[in-house]
């Protein structure tokens, strides 16, 4: 069974940075796409930035700059390093796994607020 465990969100302040990471056990990380997702409160969840099993990464328009997906195959782990963060990014983060399957996280709640 496949597992995505998240972590790294919290508090910060406008203009703070943060790193979410994702860790996945259960299958052979490498060959899955991986994707970090959030959900703000009373909207629907959006891709925030994928990154596939050669490498390639594509962003949401508002992210873009500012929020960099890496992962690493050695440690069955995705990374998101969110920096010149805006009360505007505040949301659930999710992580997902897909390769014909789709598999979740629970999420990470980050807030960014004075």
């Amino acid at each position: 069974q496949v597992q995505l465990v998240e972590s790294g969100g919290g508090l910060v302040q406008p203009g703070g940075s943060l790193r979410l990471s994702c860790a996945v056990s259960g299958s052979i990380f490498s060959i899955y796409t991986m994707g970090w997702y959030r959900q703000a409160p009373g909207k629907q969840r959006e891709l925030v930035a994928v990154i596939t099993s050669g490498g390639s990464t594509n962003y949401a328009d508002s992210v873009k700059g500012r929020f960099t997906i890496s992962r690493d195959n050695a440690k069955n782990t995705v990374y998101l390093q969110m920096n010149s963060l805006k009360p505007e990014d505040t949301a659930v983060y999710y992580c997902n796994a897909n390769r014909i399957i789709e598999y979740w996280g629970q999420g990470t709640q980050v807030t960014v607020s004075p």
